[in-house]
């Protein structure tokens, strides 16, 4: 029976290359997000591999609920969640930021996080393991002009979220993994209050190098827990 992954965000970006991974190392994949054509763009990339797409606002718990179940219909209880689903806003400082902007980070970022979370860990804890991982980032370690209040906020929630996983979960055979990356050139970039120019972005990290991160934390053996990995830019 093929182990089943579910990564959000995967129409792009980190998600998209960490489900394009886990597909042809052999996993089944479901990926989630808001946009089914750049989903099922990802799925079309897997050259036959198993990767279902599936609308699924994240930030609301009842779309992931759906989601959850149909996934565990189609392709089986998940052993590897991959939250991946993020995003900014290009108003984001706190001369600018207004409440709704900063309910809508904290909705996605956050509370994303925790509704999948939430709905693949009775599956986990039946099974005796599972590995979570979640695309933090660097900001959520100290705060940062750049990042903006919203984002810094929520991934310093996100980070004490994954954090709170292994002290409860780990007695389950479940493990948790926060990924903290520095600069990545993806789709987000272009939401900052002034995008940066191309040769700026080749300096920075890659999706595929935080695919290595990823499969670090899922394919260790069960006895060991990579509780938070720091990547930066060199």
């Amino acid at each position: 029976m093929a182990n089943v992954a579910i990564v959000t965000g995967g129409g792009s970006g980190v998600g998209r290359a960490v489900a394009l991974r886990l597909a042809k190392d052999g996993y089944k994949v479901a990926i989630v997000g808001r946009n089914v054509e750049s989903l099922e763009e990802t799925a079309k990339l897997a050259c036959g591999h198993v990767i279902l797409p599936l609308a699924c606002d994240v930030g609301k718990a009842a779309d992931v609920d759906d989601a959850a179940k149909t996934i565990e219909s189609k392709l089986g209880p998940a052993k590897v969640l991959v939250a991946a689903a993020g995003l900014n806003i290009p108003k984001r400082s706190w001369e600018v930021l207004t409440a709704a902007d900063y309910t809508h980070v904290i909705e996605t970022n956050l509370n994303g996080t925790f509704n999948w979370v939430r709905s693949v860990l009775p599956g986990m804890r039946k099974m005796g393991e599972g590995t979570i991982v979640a695309i933090v980032s660097d900001a959520g370690l100290a705060a940062s002009a750049k990042a903006g209040a919203a984002y810094v906020a929520s991934k310093f929630g996100q980070r004490g979220m994954i954090q709170s996983i292994n002290a409860e979960e780990r007695q389950h055979g479940i493990r948790a993994t926060a990924v903290l990356p520095g600069d990545i050139n993806t789709p987000l970039l272009d939401k900052r209050p002034v995008p940066p120019p191309v040769e700026a972005r080749k300096n920075m990290l890659q999706p595929e190098d935080l695919v290595e991160c990823v499969m670090l934390a899922i394919t260790l053996p069960q006895r060991a827990i990579v509780e938070e990995l720091l990547i930066r830019p060199r």
